[in-house]
C-alpha cells in the first residue's frame, strides 16, 4: 500500500486532503490549468480522542482521505466532522466519512443542515447546528464558528481553532492549484488567488466585506483554505482581499474582443494602442482562445472594459454575448466601458451588448459600429473614444 502524504500544520493539526493534478475544469465553467486541491484538516484531541475533521474531499478521493486519517487515528474516534460548505468538492466524502466514523456528528450552519440532508442524506439526529460566533470545546481544543453566507453559497461558515489561531475558511482565500503546501513556496500565488477571486468571490463583494469585518478581532497565525496553498503569512492574502472586496481598481483596461475577418480586431488593437500610449495598463483577450479565468482575473482590478464583436446571424457574435453575460454575472468593479463592432449586412451589436450589461453600474463612454473594414475616419473615431476613456480613467478616484 502506498503511504499517503500527511502534513503537520501545528501540534496535533494535520492536512489530510487530496491533490487533483488532472482536473481541468470546475463547475463546467472554470478552467483549471494547474489542477486543484481539496484540503481537509484533522484536529487530534488529547490522547487521540475526541478528534475533529474539518471539511472533506471531492467524490472519488474518499479512500485516500480515509488512508491518511488512519495513519494518524482510528476514524471511529472522530467526534465531529465540520461541514463549512456543502459543495461536493468539500462535502462529497461526508457520507463515506459518516459511515467509517460511526459516532461522529456533522457540524454545520442552520442552512447547511438542510443541505446535508438533501445532498448527503445525513440523518437529522447526527447533525449539530451551530450559530454565528458559537464555540465548542472538544478534545482539549476550542472551535469557533463564524457564519459567512454567500461566500459563495448561503450556508457557508468559517471555523477558527482558537488555541492554534488557525482559520479554516473553506473557499474563501482559496486558489486552484494542485502544487505547493504553503503560500511562500508559490512564486506566482497572487495571480492564482486573484483569478480565483474573480471567478468565484467577486460577485459577492459586499458579503466579503462583512466577513472580513468579522475577522478583524481575531488573531490569525495561519489561514488554511479548502483549495490551494496554506497561508502561514496570513496578512499577505488578507491585504489583497480587503482591496478586492472594496472594489479598488487600477488604471487598467480589459480589452476583450472577437473578430471574424480582422475588422473588429483592428479596431480593438487601435484602441488598446491609444490607451497604452497614455500609460494605461492593458489586458488584451482574443475571445477565440481566451481563458475565462484569466479574463475574470483581469476584471478584478480593471477600471474599464472594452468589448468588441462583429455581427453574425442577426446579432452579436456568440462569444461576445457569452462574455457580456459572464461580465454581468461576475459583477466586477469596472466603472467605464466602450463597445466596438463591425458588420457586413446587418448590425445591432451595440444595442444587444448594452442591454446585457444594462444592470451593471458601468458608464458606456463610447460605442462605435461600422459597416465593413475600418477606414481612416473610423480609426479617428476610435482614437477619440480612447481619449475620452483615458480622461475618465484618470479623473476617477
Amino acid at each position: 500500500m502506498i503511504k499517503r502524504n500527511v502534513i503537520k500544520l501545528s501540534e496535533r493539526v494535520y492536512w489530510v486532503g487530496s491533490r487533483d493534478w488532472n482536473r481541468r475544469v470546475f463547475d463546467a465553467l472554470i478552467p483549471l490549468p494547474k489542477g486543484t486541491s481539496y484540503n481537509a484538516y484533522l484536529v487530534v484531541g488529547n490522547g487521540g480522542k475526541e478528534n475533529v475533521l474539518i471539511d472533506s474531499v471531492n467524490w472519488g478521493f474518499e479512500e485516500e482521505l480515509e488512508e491518511k486519517i488512519r495513519s494518524l487515528i482510528d476514524p471511529d474516534t472522530i467526534s465531529y466532522i465540520v461541514m463549512n460548505h456543502a459543495e461536493p468538492d468539500h462535502a462529497g466524502a461526508i457520507p463515506y466519512m459518516m459511515r467509517i466514523a460511526s459516532k461522529a456528528k456533522l457540524i454545520t450552519s442552520r442552512r447547511g443542515a438542510k443541505m446535508a440532508q438533501v445532498f448527503y442524506h445525513v440523518p437529522e439526529d447526527r447533525i449539530k447546528v451551530v450559530s454565528d460566533q458559537e464555540t465548542l470545546s472538544v478534545g482539549g481544543r476550542t472551535l469557533k464558528f463564524i457564519e459567512a453566507p454567500m461566500l459563495h453559497w448561503p450556508e457557508t461558515m468559517f471555523t477558527y481553532l482558537e488555541d492554534d489561531k488557525i482559520l479554516f475558511p473553506c473557499d474563501f482565500f482559496g486558489s486552484h492549484l494542485a502544487s505547493g503546501v504553503y503560500d511562500d513556496e508559490i512564486e506566482d500565488l497572487m495571480i492564482h488567488a486573484q483569478r480565483y477571486w474573480g471567478e468565484i468571490m467577486m460577485p459577492y463583494r459586499s458579503m466579503a466585506v462583512k466577513a472580513l469585518e468579522k475577522l478583524q478581532g481575531l488573531e490569525i497565525k495561519m489561514i488554511a483554505p479548502s483549495h490551494g496553498p496554506i497561508y502561514r503569512n496570513p496578512e499577505r492574502i488578507l491585504e489583497v482581499y480587503r482591496r478586492w472586496a472594496r472594489g479598488e481598481t487600477k488604471r487598467k483596461v480589459t480589452v476583450a474582443y472577437v473578430s471574424m475577418w480582422n475588422s473588429t480586431e483592428k479596431m480593438a488593437q487601435q484602441l488598446a494602442e491609444i490607451l497604452a500610449s497614455e500609460g494605461i495598463e492593458i489586458a488584451l483577450h482574443n475571445l477565440v482562445q481566451a481563458d475565462i479565468g484569466d479574463l475574470a482575473k483581469d476584471l478584478v482590478d480593471s477600471k474599464a472594459l472594452v468589448l468588441g464583436a462583429p455581427a453574425v446571424l442577426g446579432g452579436a457574435h456568440p462569444l461576445a454575448v457569452y462574455t457580456a453575460y459572464l461580465v454581468k454575472a461576475l459583477q466586477p468593479p469596472t466603472k467605464f466601458a466602450a463597445i466596438i463592432s463591425s458588420y457586413g449586412w446587418g448590425g445591432g451589436v451595440i444595442k444587444q451588448i448594452k442591454e446585457i450589461l444594462g444592470q451593471l453600474k458601468v458608464e458606456v463612454v463610447g460605442a462605435l459600429e461600422i459597416n465593413g473594414p475600418p477606414t481612416e475616419e473610423c480609426m479617428k473615431q476610435i482614437t477619440e473614444i480612447g481619449r475620452v476613456l483615458v480622461e475618465k480613467i484618470k479623473e476617477e478616484v
